[in-house]
């Protein structure tokens, strides 16, 4: 029987000899590699901390030890060892089987729910003071990998550390990667220690140095105060000491018998602790190790060569690639116009302009904040940025781009990829917010373009626009659209009409004018409804000419949007309609009030919504019977 199949839970993984344990790992990798090989996942990241968590769970005991891990996507070899292993692990990111990232409600091993990076040291910190407040005794590890040091929460929950609690580890896993290669001075700085032969053996020599010099005796005597000053004047202490942490290594995040000692250790530390481990983002799989960008997280792919599955013939570009080549184009033809990312040039497409013109890229790792303050500082000097940020990344920044991009009206371009559902991910990622959250701000301009074609031209626009521009768009292949040779500027707040209609208007933002289209064709053949269509484009400002032209002469609106429905596009209509005094009844198709669960497909999570084809089909057609009709309900909403 494998090792894996014995372990139900922590008390198993305890009671395997050390032998065992370095079995285990083994195992625990080829099911990673073997299940992230048909479902995509987060592939890198889990085999770099197959030792490390195994350690965790020898030296400590969950539920009631509790593991806070940045990001969560390295969860995958505890959620083995947490009962979660066999069927259950097979249908990781798929629909009904677990979740990528860590879930309170997927177990009680998972005391913290995450999916955005530099969340896990401040939420540790606080189990560490409630722990203290309640007067228990349980152990509290935080464990981040080094891209989070650039992450500003992390610095800031680094400076509250000592003086909010006594007992607290930190764990930190050092890859050198977050999704692409670490930048900044925090990355030099855990270079420096790392390579430092001297370091380490100082730092644990140190009080038997001290021994060994006239008047040593006396300094130990001092106590750890006395020992800190002298270790700094013989070799300069490390940064998290200067936070009073405890600072510890770095050792090999891959020895086992190492790591299970320092652990140890650590759990019996009378002071906030920073264990600093070197692990190898991949380890196990020479694939992963020489391609650790595309590892991080991937597709499905053949395990022999790392290969994704094939793209077929005709396949249009992903709309990231749309955006980051043309926005190369237009940095060749223009020195003022720059691209910055937050930590991912590959994932939102810059990684174009990093090749063709470096000097007008910026990559400020995990920093949302930073990004937008500092695309602010660019935007008053001449130049024009261009914030490529994920939807659900760039919710991190929203109170720079109120107080400082749009108070003072700076020209900010945001491109926002994974707008809509990120299927696979889950709530942490879907991007089904933006819009609400946007609209609300203003001087903000909102587009969605319907094709590739128009994606160019809303770039074009909001690089030329001296004030804020947001763009999304989702994952995915775009449609297939030649762009033509040369970009038009979009009068801003102007729609577009692609088919005119008597009985109802469909008002669509981006690709749900397919699924209108398809509504539109299916009313008319099937009920014999004249149906028009609107390529909206704009969410802010609205179209309100041409919208309230055709609620004066339809019977029927109906919104459609990739986005929540509360404070979306369809919300933004309404209340136009409404300023207007016109009461023409308007139907909102779009994400209900609540968090969407990952699963294996868009439509699948449509389906599970309420928002197949034949429910939104059924929603429309019983209002449009109502509003035809002319019933007392409908007369009464019209007065």
């Amino acid at each position: 029987m494998a090792l894996l199949e014995r372990i139900k839970g922590p008390a198993d993984v305890k009671a395997l000899t050390d032998a065992e344990l370095a079995l285990l790992a083994e195992e625990i990798r080829r099911e990673i590699i073997e299940v992230t090989s048909k479902n995509g996942g987060h592939i890198g990241p889990n085999l770099g901390v197959v030792e490390l968590t195994i350690a965790l769970h020898r030296v400590f005991q969950t539920p009631t030890d509790r593991f806070v891990m940045d990001v969560a996507h390295q969860g995958y070899v505890h959620k083995l060892l947490t009962g979660r292993a066999g069927a259950k692990f097979k249908k990781i990111r798929q629909g009904g089987g677990l979740s990528g990232f860590l879930m309170r409600e997927e177990s009680d091993h998972d005391c913290y729910g995450a999916g955005h990076a530099g969340t896990a040291l401040s939420a540790a910190l606080g189990m560490a003071s409630a722990r203290d407040l309640n007067g228990t005794n349980e152990n509290v590890v935080a464990l981040l990998g080094d891209a989070a040091l650039t992450c500003g929460i992390t610095m800031e929950a680094l400076n509250n550390v000592a003086t909010s609690t006594k007992r607290l580890i930190v764990i930190l896993n050092d890859n050198e990667w977050s999704i692409a290669k670490n930048v900044g001075a925090i990355s030099t700085y855990l270079n420096k220690l790392i390579t430092s032969p001297t370091y380490n053996r100082k730092h644990h020599d140190l009080e038997s140095f001290l021994k060994g010099i006239p008047g040593g005796d006396s300094l130990i005597e001092l106590g750890s105060r006395a020992k800190k000053e002298a270790k700094d004047f013989i070799v300069p202490s490390s940064l998290f000491e200067k936070f009073n942490l405890r600072y510890l290594g770095p050792i090999d995040g891959h020895d086992l018998p190492l790591l299970i000692r320092y652990l140890e250790f650590c759990k019996n530390s009378d002071r906030p602790v920073l264990l600093h481990v070197l692990t190898k983002k991949g380890r196990g799989y020479d694939v992963a190790i020489k391609n650790p960008e595309k590892f991080h997280g991937t597709s499905p792919f053949d395990i022999a060569t790392g290969a994704s599955a094939p793209t077929k013939p005709g396949t249009p570009p992903n709309w990231q690639d749309v955006f980051g080549k043309a926005l190369a184009q237009f940095a060749k033809a223009n020195p003022k116009i720059v691209g910055i990312t937050a930590a991912m040039p590959s994932g939102t497409s810059l990684s174009h302009l990093a090749k063709e013109v470096p000097k007008q890229f910026f990559d400020v790792g995990i920093a949302e904040e930073h990004a937008v303050l500092f695309a602010a500082g660019l935007a008053t000097s001449g130049i024009h940025p261009v914030c490529a940020i994920y939807s659900t990344f760039l919710q991190r920044a929203y109170d720079p781009i109120i107080h400082d991009v749009a108070l003072q009206n700076l020209p900010v371009a945001f491109c926002m990829d994974r707008a809509g559902l990120s299927p696979n991910d889950g709530p942490t990622h879907h991007g089904l917010f933006d819009i609400a959250y946007l609209r609300t701000v203003p001087r903000a301009v909102i587009m969605q373009p319907k094709d590739e074609d128009e994606m160019v031209d809303m770039l074009h626009t909001a690089i030329l626009h001296q004030g804020p521009a947001f763009i999304r768009y989702p994952r995915g292949p775009a449609m297939g659209v030649k762009i033509k040779d040369k970009p038009a500027a979009i009068p801003l707040g102007h729609a577009e009409v692609l088919r005119e209609g008597r009985d109802i208007v469909i008002w669509a933002l981006g690709p749900m004018l397919q699924d209108a289209a398809k509504l539109a064709d299916k009313l008319a053949l099937d009920h014999g409804v004249s149906v028009g269509i609107v390529n909206a484009r704009f969410a802010k400002p609205l179209d309100t000419e041409l919208l309230y032209q055709q609620a004066r002469s339809t019977k029927l609106i109906v919104t459609m949007e990739d986005h929540v429905m509360m404070g979306g596009f369809g919300s933004g209509v309404l209340e136009a309609l409404n300023e207007a005094g016109l009461s023409t009844p308007v139907v909102r198709i779009g994400w209900p009030d609540n968090f969407v669960a990952h699963g294996s497909s868009a439509a699948e999570l449509r389906a599970q919504n309420g928002l197949s084809p034949e429910e939104i089909e059924e929603k429309v057609l019983r209002r449009w019977k109502t509003a035809s009709a002319g019933t007392p309900a409908l007369a009464a909403a019209r007065r």
